[in-house]
């Protein structure tokens, strides 16, 4: 299955554009982190993609098929797990997964199975019987994932999943998100705890007042190289990393330290002859992937749309 976002536009009041000429595209078993400064219009695209919104101009197609003009298509495919907590505190987790199970036209025996079955996927079934006031943050968002699973989606839109979370249950959440991919579902998912989108997401979509910056962590024109010195301490070290050309900043980590200098191969053989000239002798040469965090502070600005 292919998701495609196509040119997507939406205003709000005063000419306030939250979503400006937005495309990007995934498939079945991406996951795909979306992440953005507060207000880059992350979750109203989300919303537009939940059917939720309607945007000014532009299309989503699923195979070819746009849910704008075939709204069905976008509820049986996509599984849309909202920033906010379910708030339905009467009720047990059963009951709430039943009503939506019901609402997604599941009855009688499919509809048993299905709430069994995500209850067992979240983790839900010893508390299926415990009323929704009764549960955890991390327990109602496992609840809010089984809602938006209910009736086995194939694309899952996750908006803000990791919250409030504890570390334990930020771990289980990215232990789920993974075995959803595994299981053949496209995920799209923001967050603000960018190392967590890194360990779990194939790719990256960024923007930034609605539009879109970068998809891809290797367009950081710059990379840091972890350097370890033999007989050197990292603060005698430092001043004379600094003096070697190409090498545009340079800090201490641990027992050693780290220089930034342009990406690329040619640009890691510069730095390693430079030492060698210098008779700087490296017990550790690592060049570091470009993480997320540093793509992201690299593109963004800060600004809003």
């Amino acid at each position: 299955m292919k998701i495609e976002i196509n040119h997507l536009t939406k205003s709000f009041a005063r000419g306030f554009r939250a979503v400006d000429d937005l495309s990007f595209s995934f498939s079945s078993g991406e996951v795909i982190g979306f992440v953005g400064p507060n207000g880059a219009g992350k979750t109203t695209t989300m919303r537009i993609l939940a059917t939720l919104d309607v945007p000014d101009s532009g299309d989503i197609l699923i195979d070819g098929t746009s849910i704008l003009d075939n709204p069905d298509l976008a509820h049986r495919m996509i599984g849309y797990m909202p920033d906010d907590l379910p708030d339905r505190n009467d009720i047990t987790v059963d009951e709430y997964l039943d009503f939506f199970g019901r609402a997604y036209r599941l009855r009688d025996k499919q509809l048993r199975d299905a709430v069994e079955s995500v209850e067992e996927f979240t983790g839900l079934t010893s508390f299926k019987d415990k009323t929704l006031r009764a549960l955890s943050k991390g327990m109602k968002q496992r609840v809010s994932l089984a809602r938006a699973l209910v009736h086995d989606p194939q694309l899952v839109v996750m908006d803000e999943p990791a919250n409030g979370l504890d570390p334990r249950a930020r771990v289980e959440l990215r232990e789920l998100v993974k075995a959803l991919a595994e299981n053949g579902k496209a995920i799209l998912i923001s967050s603000h705890i960018l190392s967590e989108l890194e360990e779990m997401c194939t790719s990256s979509v960024i923007i930034e007042r609605g539009k879109r910056l970068s998809t891809d962590l290797e367009e950081a024109n710059e990379t840091w190289v972890r350097l370890r010195l033999h007989e050197l301490a990292p603060e005698a070290a430092l001043p004379r990393l600094l003096e070697i050309p190409g090498v545009t900043s340079a800090e201490i980590q641990g027992n050693g330290c780290r220089v930034r200098i342009p990406t690329g191969d040619d640009a890691a053989a510069v730095l390693a002859r430079a030492l060698v000239e210098r008779k700087l002798l490296a017990i550790q040469f690592q060049p570091e992937t470009g993480s997320l965090e540093d793509l992201f502070m690299h593109v963004t600005k800060g600004n809003l749309a």
